[in-house]
């Protein structure tokens, strides 16, 4: 499944995209409370942020094509035991 490129805006330092402080979904923008993991891919910076009305995203900033993606994570207790992700 492709990704949709999303809003992201994020605190850059030294470098660019040291980490999201909020993100666009489903037109809304939603602060990022605390960046839970982050960690690099060929050509990516990624990050798991828990946003502040306590929703869980993978972000990732696509260096190469200087876009970012977001996807939902769902936790299975939401689901009804499945885990599954939305992607923007």
């Amino acid at each position: 499944m492709g990704h949709e490129p999303t809003r992201v805006t994020c605190y850059s330092g030294h470098t660019y995209a040291d980490r999201p402080t909020s993100i666009t979904w489903d037109r809304a923008e939603l602060g990022v409370k605390a960046v839970e993991m982050e960690w690099r891919e060929p050509g990516k910076k990624r990050f798991r942020v828990r946003t502040e009305d306590e929703r869980l995203f993978d972000v990732c900033y696509h260096e190469d094509g200087n876009w970012w993606s977001a996807t939902e994570v769902v936790s299975k207790s939401q689901k009804g035991g499945r885990d599954e992700q939305g992607s923007h």
